[in-house]
């Protein structure tokens, strides 16, 4: 644990300007993008017209302001820019009138605190099912799911049966596709900015969904000029951050990269040459960015630390860390990392020159005051991990009902 002085020190409570200098955050304790599945359903829905389509209401709001501080930095749940891109029940989009009036409120309330809120623009391509969004998955190929037996996280809507996702290959996705998926991401991060007032924007490019499906050899066995190579399956996610540029301004507009994650059986070959082809495109075609966003090599989400090192030292990069994408964007766009970081080792690492900032996710879910907790060395509350992802009937449990330092100390709450 860290010494009153090396907290007080830490640049971890420093100033860090993001948005090409447009936007001065106060410290660098991050909330990162966390899929909660509490929004609201847009509809009762029948059995023979389910409910697809969800909200986010006052309950979400008010998660959001709980964990604002004054010059703090809130990245949101992943958003689907359209049903295709999601379908998971409790899941907000922004295609609806309703999406945008609710994030609106979210906004509002981030702001009224002195925070800032970045939209995550989130496409899970084919990792949802057609029977989730009642319209055919798409990805770059038409890829059939590697595990027979592998089941997707939600029943079939208004039915109990499960459904196995190798009985749903997604539909590969034509050009005039690409280019309409492009433009669904353009039309929510418009809605995002201009219309509900969020700073800015971050795609998603990480954690199996559609743009690490296009970087993945394994998911993209395309042999036109988005696949074959890793230039060429570099092509979908340039062209997406390029158009997003042009439609909200480099300066808000993000990405987040998991280039060696393994989530969602992204199990692509040719890393290091595919995201440093990436990287060096990203930084030559958008040198203001507002932030780029990395998981850490040795974070996972379905593997244990021992097998992911296994998987890595297959690859050859047992010993890889982010050093060599940090060189590539050097000191002008901030570069953010996420994934395992705790009140034990966070400390001494942004002095290093590694890291400008970092995300928190778990802990920020039961810590709503994370950064004070942090700075000031108070314990932490453990998180209820059952309660992670709804929906749920009491929605706030796991979710709102986590309290503030002083809120405990009242109520005799033990971390």
């Amino acid at each position: 644990m860290a010494s009153p002085a090396d907290r007080t020190s830490s640049l971890l409570f420093t100033p860090l300007k993001i948005g090409n200098g447009t936007l001065e955050l106060k410290h660098r304790v991050i909330l990162a993008p966390l899929t909660r599945n509490r929004g609201v359903p847009v509809s009762e829905g029948t059995s023979d017209a389910p409910n697809r389509e969800w909200y986010p209401d006052d309950l979400v709001a008010e998660y959001y302001e709980q964990r604002t501080t004054p010059g703090g930095l809130i990245i949101t749940e992943g958003i689907p820019p359209s049903l295709r891109g999601g379908g998971m029940p409790g899941t907000t989009g922004l295609w609806l009138p309703e999406h945008v009036s609710g994030w609106k409120k979210v906004v509002d309330r981030v702001h009224a605190k002195g925070g800032y809120i970045y939209a995550q623009l989130w496409h899970s391509g084919r990792t949802t099912l057609e029977p989730i969004t009642g319209v055919p998955a798409v990805g770059p190929s038409a890829v059939v799911w590697e595990d027979p037996e592998e089941e997707y996280s939600y029943p079939r809507p208004g039915s109990t049966e499960m459904l196995k996702m190798v009985d749903y290959p997604p539909k590969e996705m034509t050009v005039g596709d690409i280019r309409d998926t492009i433009q669904e991401y353009c039309d929510a991060a418009r809605a995002a900015v201009e219309e509900c007032g969020f700073d800015g924007v971050e795609v998603h490019g990480g954690n199996g969904y559609l743009p690490e499906q296009f970087l993945s050899s394994n998911c993209n066995v395309r042999t036109d000029d988005y696949g074959g190579s890793p230039e060429k399956r570099c092509k979908f996610v340039l062209e997406l951050m390029d158009e997003l540029a042009k439609a909200v301004g480099p300066e808000k507009t993000a990405l987040r990269l998991s280039p060696f994650g393994l989530f969602n059986q992204a199990r692509g070959a040719q890393r290091m040459e595919t995201w440093t082809h990436l990287c060096r495109e990203l930084k030559a075609r958008q040198p203001h960015l507002s932030y780029v966003s990395f998981i850490e090599p040795r974070y996972e989400q379905v593997f244990s630390t021992a097998e992911k090192d296994s998987f890595l030292a297959s690859w050859g990069l047992d010993s890889v860390d982010l050093s060599h994408f940090r060189n590539i964007f050097g000191e002008s766009i901030p570069f953010i990392s996420g994934g395992g970081w705790n009140e034990k080792n966070v400390w001494g690492v942004l002095e290093e020159g590694k890291y400008d900032a970092f995300v928190f996710g778990r802990w920020f879910i039961s810590n709503p005051d994370l950064p004070r907790r942090l700075r000031e060395g108070l314990p932490l509350r453990m998180y209820e991990r059952d309660r992670f992802y709804g929906p749920f009937p009491d929605r706030e449990r796991g979710y709102t009902d986590y309290a503030a330092w002083e809120e405990e100390e009242v109520v005799g709450v033990s971390a």
